[in-house]
This record gives structure tokens, sequence and C-alpha cells, in this order.
């Protein structure tokens, strides 16, 4: 593989978030740190949320006669001396170069490229403790699938992380189930990422579809500190350029980094449609576990599938007209092929299945399947439909609205 270019520093990466999908992200991107010395810190930061574990009997690491399988320890300590997640990710060896550190403040010190993988309630606590501990012209990818939709707009995670930070975030997602991910079987993931035009040394190949590009501007890029959100108005964050003896962070650097014979990248610019697809697909893979519960075939359930995928391509592109391109949703890994993992075996899928067959409510399959958690699909049909209501939006969307108006969904406040 051809080297990005000599530069005297090195990207040093960080990831925030050691849960099942933070640790298995977390292996990646150690993995190829270590291989690609020549552009980044070989060593990577881990922030784990610090708690007490014992090793179970069920470890290959369980030992009677040892301290670590007969006394609570610090997971922490564990993973560093295990080279494993005994708790998140039990039985998947971790790179010695992935150190877990529980200082949030200290992983995040010096670190150029940050990756978010953690549940989606905490990033504003977590974004607070990071202010004033990162450096000023990082920036980051988040991992965390779904958007916040209030009855007034709908925020990607990777903006909301940008805005209280003051960097710039894209987003990485598709059909990735963790597990899998981890054990090295195939896969494929779409990372969604538009530099913004002071990062532009070697501008884009795949820039966002309007607006004026890097190849047709003559000024000097790197002194511009505005760029534009995913819908094409100047963002309130003012950016910080990075020093030009470090490699430009674009779509070349992100591949290079997350990119594995296991698990495949296509790097885009559609942060917003790569973000809505994680959202909206769970929506339709609650609709697909309903028709399978009533028994109506496979034919059905396909019919399902590509009425919401339609209708996810039609929300992009109403609500993100400047940026979303229909290609994210029908030929990316964060699109169409999530949506096929969602609906064939995905939890909402599941347990909306189950709901229809035993004649029970989504709410109680949710306190037996998952004790009490809530489905990420129920969540988001309730605010995707408050959203679309209050615009009088419901038939253009019959599929994302029915969905909730159906099958026992607690009433919409």
């Amino acid at each position: 593989m051809a080297t990005l270019g000599p530069y005297s520093k090195k990207h040093k990466v960080t990831v925030v978030g050691s849960g099942n999908w933070g640790s298995a992200i977390a292996k990646i991107v150690a993995e190829n740190t270590r291989e690609r010395s020549n552009l980044f810190e070989p060593e990577v930061q881990m922030w784990v949320f610090e708690e007490e574990t014992i090793i179970p009997k069920t470890s290959k690491h369980w030992d009677p006669n040892s301290k670590f399988s007969t006394q609570p320890h610090k997971l922490t300590t564990l993973i560093n001396h295990f080279h494993e997640n005994v708790k998140y990710l039990p039985d998947i060896a971790l790179p010695t170069n992935l150190i877990a550190n529980p200082s949030l403040e200290d992983a995040v010190s010096g670190a150029s490229i940050l990756v978010f993988n953690l549940p989606h309630q905490f990033i504003g606590g977590l974004c607070d403790q990071m202010k004033g501990h990162i450096l000023p012209y990082a920036r980051g990818v988040s991992c965390i699938k779904g958007v916040a939709v209030g009855t007034d707009d709908v925020q990607l995670f990777s903006e909301s992380i940008g805005e209280q930070l003051g960097i710039y975030c894209g987003a990485l997602s598709g059909a990735n189930i963790a597990n899998e991910v981890a054990q090295e079987k195939f896969s494929e993931t779409t990372i969604a990422y538009d530099p913004p035009p002071m990062d532009s040394r070697n501008p884009s190949r795949n820039p966002t579809p309007k607006g004026p590009t890097p190849e047709s501007s003559q000024l000097d890029l790197t002194a511009i500190n505005e760029h534009r959100d995913t819908r094409g108005k100047t963002s309130r964050v003012r950016l910080i350029v990075p020093p030009a003896d470090l490699a430009p962070i674009d779509h070349a650097t992100f591949r290079t980094l997350f990119h594995r014979p296991y698990f495949h990248v296509q790097v885009v610019s559609d942060v917003a449609g790569v973000s809505l697809s994680g959202a909206l697909k769970n929506i339709v893979a609650l609709a697909a576990g309903f028709v399978a519960g009533l028994g109506w075939g496979d034919n059905a359930k396909a019919a399902v599938m590509r009425v919401g995928l339609l209708e996810m391509v039609k929300f992009g592109q109403t609500f993100f007209s400047e940026s979303v391109s229909a290609k994210t949703f029908t030929e990316e890994s964060a699109g169409v092929a999530d949506l096929i993992t969602s609906c064939s075996g995905g939890r909402n899928y599941r347990c909306a299945k189950k709901s229809v067959e035993r004649n029970i409510s989504i709410e109680e399959v949710e306190r037996e399947e998952l004790n009490g958690q809530m489905l990420q699909g129920v969540s988001t049909a309730r605010e995707v439909y408050g959203f679309l209501r209050k615009r009088g939006l419901e038939e253009e969307f019959p599929l994302l609205v029915a969905t909730y108006r159906k099958y026992n969904f607690p009433d919409y406040a």
C-alpha cells in the first residue's frame, strides 16, 4: 500500500467508549495504527467508564487460584492485563497497543482524531468533560447510530458533538453487528465525512453535491474558519486549521484508519444521509417485524422494506435537501444493507414480531427481553411521528406514521 506522504507529526487516535461496539471499533483502529506507523501513533487510548467486575467462570481466563477470578477488579485493569474486554466483548483478543483509560480527560489529551462510540444520552455530559482537554484542531467520527428528533428539529449526533466541542465530526454506520465484526467476519461500513474547506490541502474527491467546491476556489482555504452544516447553512462552529506538518484529515486518512480485510470501508460526504439511515431503518424493522408476526410472509416483508427505503430517502431529501444523496440510502452499507440486516434479525424486528405473535405490547416485550431497555425503533418512531404531525406531513410518510400509530404503542403525548 502506498503511504499518504511523509509528515513530521503523526495522528494520535482516541476511542471514546468501550462497550460491545466501542471495543470492536477500537480493535480495528488499533490494528491499523500499529500497521501504519508512518501516519498514526501506534498507541490508541480507549476511554472506559470505570466499574468493578470479576472474571466469569465461562471465561477462558477464569482460574480459581487467581485474584482476578476471586475478587472484583477495575474493568480497565482487566482489559489491560488480559487484552480483552471480559465484560462487554468477551473472548475477543484486543491489540496490545490498545490502552484502556478510566480518565476521559487524559484519554483525549493530544488526540487529533476522536472516535465516539457510546450511548447517545451521554453525549452532552461527556462533551462537557472534554472541553479544554482536546486539541483545538481535532476532528471526529461518531459511530453512534441514530439522530435526535424533536417536534421542532432533527439533530445529527455528529453535529451535536461538533457544536459542543468546537470541532468537525463525521459519522460511521453500516450493517455492522458488533460481535461479527469483532470475530472478523466480513462486513462493510460507510464513513460520512465532508472535509471542511480549510482542511482541503488535497480536496475531497466526493464533495457535498451543492455549493462551490475547493477545486473552483482561488482562495487560501486554510485561512477560512467557516464551513457549512448538513443543511447548507454556515455552521456556528469556527474551526481551527490542523498544522501543515500533520497529514490531512480527509477521506484517505479515514479509510486508512478503519479499513481492514474483514471490514471494508466506503467513504462518502453525505453525513446526514448516513446518520438518518441509522435511525429510520429501525422504524422500518419494527414494521417488518409486525408483518412477520402476523404471518403475512416474505413477500409482504419485502414490500415493507421497499416502501420503507423510499420513505427514508424522501425524509432525507425533504429535510436535508442541501446535502442528502439518494445513493447513500440505495447503494451504501449504511443504507440498504443495514436495512436488510435490521429487517432480518435485528432486535427491533425480533421484538416487534414477538409482540404480535404473543398479542402483547411492545413495552411488555421490552421488559421481558431487554430488561426494560427501550427499543431504539420505538423511541425514533414516536419522535418522527411527532415531528411529521406538527408539519401536517403524515400522509407523505404512510409507513413511518402507521408503524407508530398501530400495534399498541403508547399514546403520543
